[in-house]
Formats: structure tokens, sequence, C-alpha cells
């Protein structure tokens, strides 16, 4: 198989795991990176050969073929726009970009370009989630009646806790359900098939002020921040977002999505009950899906690849016993991609597309209009 010369932009916390999964692949070289603040130590730590800090350079000069870009949501659409127009790949963090506008005329630029365009919604790609879909699809469930769950983490519960994502300007006008809220969404949707018809959304923001660092979070490694080491600021993107759906085929849903639940530190939950039993799968057992009925033992589906359907084995990397998480779900995803990559055909339901990104920023927009006017809002 073809080595593919990759660039990655933006070397955060995630930034550095596609590089760690991309190099599981085998067929993927990280050429170079992309980073505004010490690029040549990001690379030399993370062993990449080259490093620039504009990413124009790295893809004008580096002759690649993809890029993956993990930098803060408002510069996605300039980045996915730019190397578009130079022909490259692009797989994108999520969302895809800060308004649908934006995000449309990336999909109509992917399209128009006959090129491989991608989301990272990794959580497609954990065995047993992908195993709920597989079950749903053979008619195990029967007819879906309600779709529950959500996403906690307790990462912003503090008030002096604080990161980009709180700014507006950075990762747009929704941040609890933008950055977390989504990636339940597209499970759902994924999994079951469904499409949702309305909805009512419900924001709560309970530091309405927080206290940000004046000096990088770096300059105080190993020491306590004292009341002149932060200023503090509005905060006008959301903590907390409950959000119920009503879906095409009468279906109701339900989902909590919060950033200051103390002690779930990255939880997602999905529950799908039907008419012969109900599935349910938590992101820290993700190794397990709990089947329930009526008049029969309910129990967990372990992950033993013997006995999952087919295409649920295909993206289980280890034999039974065998943890696999989020690390593995970054490579599964990437391995359909960069599959599709070599073929040179966009293989929708595959993986995450632009225009599945497209979907999610209008879902946002309609989450954010219902919280705002406090009515049912039509999809």
């Amino acid at each position: 198989m073809k080595k593919f010369r990759v660039g990655v932009v933006g070397v955060g916390y995630i930034g550095a795991v596609h590089i760690e999964q991309l190099r599981r692949l085998g067929y993927t070289e990280v050429a170079a990176l992309v980073e505004i603040n010490d690029p040549k130590g990001k690379a030399d730590a993370l062993f990449v050969p080259k490093s620039y800090q504009d990413y124009k350079e790295m893809i004008d000069k580096e002759n690649l073929e993809c890029i993956h870009i993990c930098t803060s949501n408002e510069s996605h659409y300039e980045i996915a726009d730019y190397a578009l127009d130079k022909g490259l790949h692009v797989v994108c963090e999520k969302p895809l970009s800060i308004s649908s506008q934006e995000a449309e005329k990336l999909v109509k630029k992917a399209n128009e370009k006959g090129l491989i365009n991608a989301v990272n919604y990794n959580y497609r790609y954990y065995p047993m989630a992908y195993q709920m879909r597989e079950m749903i699809n053979a008619g195990e469930l029967g007819d879906v009646y309600t779709v529950h769950g959500g996403y906690l983490q307790d990462w912003l519960y503090l008030d002096t806790d604080y990161n980009w994502r709180l700014e507006p300007e950075l990762s747009g006008d929704s941040r609890a359900f933008s950055d977390i809220g989504t990636h339940w969404l597209d499970l759902v949707q994924f999994t079951t098939g469904l499409k949702a018809t309305e909805l009512l959304a419900d924001f709560a923001t309970f530091h309405k002020n927080r206290k940000k660092p004046t000096k990088p979070i770096e300059t105080f490694s190993g020491m306590a921040l004292r009341p002149e080491d932060y200023k503090t600021v509005p905060i006008n993107t959301e903590d907390y977002a409950t959000v119920l759906f009503h879906f095409e085929n009468g279906a109701r849903g339900c989902c909590n999505i919060s950033q200051v639940y103390a002690g779930r530190k990255n939880q997602l939950i999905l529950s799908i009950a039907g008419s012969k039993c109900s599935l349910h799968w938590d992101s820290e057992n993700s190794n397990s899906l709990w089947v329930g009925r009526r008049e029969m033992m309910n129990g967990d589906l372990v992950k033993e690849p013997s006995i999952l359907k087919p295409s649920t084995r295909e993206i289980s990397a280890y034999p039974g016993g065998h943890v696999e998480g989020f690390s593995e779900s970054f490579k599964q995803n990437f391995e359909k991609i960069y599959r599709a990559i070599q073929a040179g055909k966009q293989k929708e339901g595959e993986y995450a597309t632009f225009a599945d990104g497209l979907k999610e920023m209008i879902f946002c927009e309609k989450v954010m209009q219902s919280a705002k006017e406090r009515r049912w809002v039509t999809l």
C-alpha cells in the first residue's frame, strides 16, 4: 500500500493523539507539523522531522497528500479551505467550523474538487458502540421508542478552570453542546439512522464569571496561583445543556450535557429503547454493552470479537479481555478515511464527512436558537 505524507496543524493534546494513531496505521508518514508556540520543540518531542509556524508554508513546501486540522475552532474553515485549494485531502477535528455558512462552503469545495474529507467523530469506532449500530441494523432492537443519555465532564467545574473553549471568538457561540454534545448527537444518528425533526433546548451558565490566568498556564507549573495572577472575565457560553428531541419515526429523545459535573471526567452514555430490547453503552465501561429484555435475562455483552457482528469484528483490534477505547477509536476511524483516500473515492457512512459536519453545525444553531427563544424549533 502506498505511504501517505501527512501534516498535522495544531499539536496540543488532541493533535498529539492524531500523530500517535496515524503512526499505528503503518502506511502514513507524519512529515511535518504546525504549531504557533515553539514548533521545533513540539516536533522534537513528537519525533516529527519538520516544523512550521505557518500552515500555508507547510502545505506549500512539504508535498503532502492530507492534513489533519487540530486547532481552535475559529481557524478550521480557513485552514481547510486553503488545503482544499491546494488539492489536499482534509481530516478536521470537530466542529467543522463555527457557522453553517462556512461549513456549507467547505462541503461544496471538497465535492467540486473530488477530495476526501472527514470530521473526527471518533466515538463511532468504539467496538461496542459500533455493535449497537449493527444490532439495530439487523432488526434486533425492533422499532426505536426512545433515545437518551448524555456527555458529562468536570474539567471546567471550578471558576478557576480556564481554556480557550470558553471564548466565543475562538470556539463559537456554543461551548458544551458544540464541544461534546455533538459527539453524542453524531453517535445517535450513526447508530440509529434516525433524523430528528424538532427539538427543545435549555442552557445554563453556572459560572457567570471565571478567573482567567494572566500568564501562560505553564508559567505556574508546580506552584499555586495568587489572586494577582488572575483577571475576572465574563462567560457567555453554556456550562450545561439539556435537549429534548422528536425523531422522524415518532421516537423521543433527551440528552444532558455538562462540563461542570464533579467526578465525571469524560463520560458519554447512550441508551436506546426499542420494541424488542434495550441497549445501553457507557464510554467509561467501553468494552461492555448492556442488553435489556422483558421476558428473559438481562446481561452485558462483553467485547469478544468472535461473537460480535462481522463488521464489528473488523474494527476490533484485540482479542476479548483486552480493553479497546479512546486511542483505538481514532485509529479505526483513520483506517476508514485513508482506505478511502487510497481508493480515491469518498465513502459516505464509513466515517463522518464534511456533509455530516455541516449537519452538526445546523443542528447546533437550532439548539442555540431554541435555548435563546425558549421554544420548540423545527429542523
